[in-house]
């Protein structure tokens, strides 16, 4: 089967959420263990242009937060679902998101 690496950043309070959101869509497996993902403390930063809301900070303003990173694999059949799945659970108008090919050897 073969698999993405699925990686957001998201605040620590909405971390389970997501994770749980990308777990059910289908995330998180690797041979016979569920729920497998890594997360690391980092900043995020961003400036918000008119007419945004964000859910931390303010527009207008350059905003710096803390956030986690987290990746998780996903199969590529799944990986669509994962995502809806996660931009539903996260707090942010714009998740940041990234989708990594994996090599299977």
């Amino acid at each position: 089967m073969s698999r993405v690496k699925l990686v957001w950043f998201v605040p620590e309070e909405a971390l389970d959420a997501t994770r749980e959101a990308v777990f059910d869509a289908g995330g998180g497996r690797i041979g016979e263990y569920q729920r497998c993902s890594w997360y690391a403390a980092g900043t995020g930063t961003f400036l918000g242009g008119e007419g945004t809301s964000p859910a931390l900070g303010e527009s207008g303003r350059d905003e710096r937060v803390a956030e986690l990173r987290v990746e998780t694999v996903v199969p590529e059949g799944r990986i669509r679902d994962a995502i809806v799945a996660l931009r539903l659970a996260h707090p942010y108008e714009e998740p940041a998101y990234d989708v990594y090919p994996l090599l299977d050897q």
